[in-house]
């Protein structure tokens, strides 16, 4: 990334994108120091594309989105203009995420849109391309014929701001599926989003696709902007990440012919067997491993395991949990080594249990490189800043009641215990099972539980 644009200084702009045009302005003032922002004035009126005129890449061939997207990687890899590297200036002076954590994210963002992976998406989450580009003849059990399409909605995605990945998926997932899309900005991402619709912009100016997709801020639940847009005459469904506030948000307006697909707030967890302790290189993988999934995005993220439930004597797992902790405050793509010391509530909790030496133990300081408990039941408070809580078990099933449908990823050590586990961790409400040390996610398979792709369209029918 090349940054050639002006040094910042004051408030942070933030910019919009209208339906591809960029919007530049400072009409309106957030935040409080040192987080203060200025956005253009909103025209809620731009932010919809009127009924029942078609959506705008509607009758693209999806090949040539892809083309479009791939093209959209290359200038975002490129950063010529120096935008992304503005907009990634902007959110390290926000302060959410050390540095390299930033720098890291945003360097990646142009090879997330791959040609393999977005034809692999189209392949496993839709079935086929045709599907997006016209109708497919279909012949029901009674004789009947019929033609399916996934055919484009309007959505109102209010996106999460724990990692720029997230607008960047949110505009390829958007393309594909030849939607309208307005992005409500994140108070604490506010910059990717527009710097990555810019790209677009810049890769095809006018093409359909990038009048499709418009990017605004506006205070999350403002009844004056949110009571005018979220109405089925404007949009199909509201796609919303995010914690309880945003998705209960979201519902008080989901009603006939407008519908939620939430990405709600999840909890991951790690399961190791007695096999971690086979031998001196096994419990470094382990440990590896383990210390890997508790710190995608410095444990911000819903893959990051918080709960680690072990098999072991008392010894082994505290030679796990040593381990464990010296590992958690190095860098990787997606964790920071700068510490962030643990905030205050939760190392009140912490003291309290360092008085209960003959049920708990802990190793590691406050001042952000990496906490682990030991215990024999799970705390009753949520670890993060990579606080990791690892619980003793006597059998790697025993673990099974503290998973529920909140349950997004569950890590297995070793990966031949999967087999075993799977069903049961399923019926429990988890959502994804994977080896440990390879949570970080992975796009065309499903997420919380279903094909976001599929969600993104509407299946329609025409019979007879």
């Amino acid at each position: 990334m090349n940054a050639i644009l002006p040094p910042l200084a004051g408030p942070a702009r933030v910019r919009h994108v209208i339906k591809g045009q960029v919007i530049e302005g400072d009409s309106l003032e957030y935040g409080r120091e040192p987080n203060r922002f200025t956005t253009p004035a909103l025209d809620v009126g731009a932010l919809v594309w009127p009924r029942p005129t078609p959506t705008p890449a509607a009758d693209v061939p999806v090949d040539e989105i892809i083309d479009v997207l791939v093209a959209t990687g290359d200038v975002l890899k490129r950063d010529a203009s120096g935008a992304l590297a503005q907009a990634m200036e902007r959110s390290v002076a926000a302060g959410f995420y050390p540095r390299d954590l930033v720098e890291t994210s945003f360097a990646h963002l142009g090879h997330m849109f791959s040609r393999t992976s977005m034809e692999f998406m189209i392949a496993q989450e839709i079935g086929g391309k045709d599907l997006l580009d016209g109708w497919r003849e279909v012949t029901a059990p009674s004789g009947r014929s019929a033609r399916v399409r996934a055919f484009p909605c309007r959505l109102l995605h209010v996106i999460a701001g724990n990692s720029p990945g997230v607008a960047a998926n949110t505009v390829i997932r958007g393309a594909l599926t030849k939607g309208a899309h307005l992005l409500k900005l994140p108070s604490n991402e506010l910059f990717s989003a527009p710097a990555i619709l810019a790209a677009l912009s810049e890769a095809a100016p006018g093409h359909p696709v990038a009048r499709s997709f418009s990017a605004a801020y506006w205070r999350g639940g403002d009844e004056a902007v949110e009571g005018l847009l979220f109405r089925p005459q404007y949009f199909d469904k509201i796609v919303a990440w995010g914690g309880e506030s945003t998705i209960k948000g979201a519902l008080k307006y989901v009603g006939p012919g407008l519908e939620l697909v939430a990405f709600d707030p999840k909890t991951s967890i790690s399961l190791i067997g007695r096999e971690a302790f086979a031998s001196e290189a096994a419990l470094e993988a382990a440990a590896e491993a383990g210390a890997h999934d508790a710190t995608i995005m410095n444990q911000e993220a819903c893959t990051a395991s918080r709960f680690q439930f072990i098999e072991g004597s008392i010894e082994q797992i505290d030679r796990y949990c040593e381990r464990l902790q010296a590992k958690l405050g190095r860098a990787r793509r997606s964790a920071s080594a700068e510490p962030r010391p643990i905030a205050r509530s939760l190392r009140d909790e912490i003291d309290g249990l360092r008085d209960l030496e003959d049920y708990y133990r802990v190793w590691g300081g406050y001042e952000g490189r990496g906490l682990v408990i030991r215990s024999d039941e799970a705390v009753d408070f949520y670890p993060e800043g990579k606080v990791v809580n690892v619980v003793a078990v006597e059998r790697l099933e025993d673990a099974l009641r503290h998973v529920n449908v909140a349950t997004q990823t569950v890590g297995v050590y070793p990966p031949q215990r999967k087999a075993a586990l799977r069903d049961l961790l399923a019926s429990a409400g988890a959502q994804r099972i994977v080896s440990l040390g390879a949570a970080t996610p992975e796009v065309g398979l499903p997420h919380d539980g279903f094909y976001p792709l599929h969600r993104f369209v509407r299946w329609v029918n025409d019979e007879g």
